[in-house]
């Protein structure tokens, strides 16, 4: 098998923390199991995200392969996502308090919701990463689905599934997957959405 983490991993010259270098969305996942300890570490990683007034809306619906949780999320995903993320050791499900809980906001609408969500999604992957595991995000999932699976109220917003484990073998993927997941990562250039202006890139 090609060493997918380095064909994956940004350039060295870009001079970034190595577990944001080498953060990628696999979809061949191995099915060895993620422990209870680094459970713990990825969920209180994404606990130290960013909020607005410390509001720290997400949730997360978290299912191992095999109960009920991971069902529900899995039936909510469209089917070409389920053909791959149904071999993950764990999904979640990200959602977001879209009303400020009792506080100087209470019951005020927080536009923040999703945005700090995604935050903690963020950390969450980036200690996964640092672990020696992979998240993948998706968003080819029904959210009325999702919902009713798990009688979301409806002042919470639903974010993204997530699938997590360990890197599984790209040959166990349809050809079109696996031609994906052995094709190096590309980004933009800073230029494209750094700006002093409106479309005008800012000098750095």
């Amino acid at each position: 098998m090609p060493d997918l983490e380095q064909i994956k991993h940004a350039p060295a010259s870009a001079g970034i923390l190595d577990p944001i270098a080498s953060r990628w969305s696999p979809r061949a996942f191995s099915d060895q199991p993620v422990s209870t300890e680094d459970l713990h570490k990825i969920f209180t990683a994404a606990s130290w995200a960013a909020s607005s007034a410390n509001e720290q809306p997400w949730r997360f619906l978290f299912g191992r392969n095999g109960d009920a949780t991971f069902a529900k999320i899995l039936d909510s995903m469209v089917e070409a996502n389920q053909a791959w993320a149904r071999h993950a050791p764990v999904l979640l499900l990200s959602v977001g308090k879209s009303t400020f809980s009792p506080g100087p906001f209470s019951g005020q609408n927080n536009r923040y919701a999703l945005h700090d969500t995604g935050a903690a999604s963020a950390y969450l992957t980036l200690q996964a990463t640092a672990l020696g595991l992979h998240a993948h995000g998706l968003g080819g999932f029904s959210q009325e689905k999702a919902r009713a699976h798990f009688n979301i109220p409806a002042d919470f917003e639903i974010g993204a599934c997530w699938a997590i484990g360990y890197l599984g073998d790209p040959d166990t993927l349809p050809e079109g997957l696996k031609q994906r997941e052995l094709a190096p990562r590309t980004r933009k250039s800073i230029a494209d959405f750094v700006f002093a202006e409106w479309e005008v890139p800012a000098t750095l």
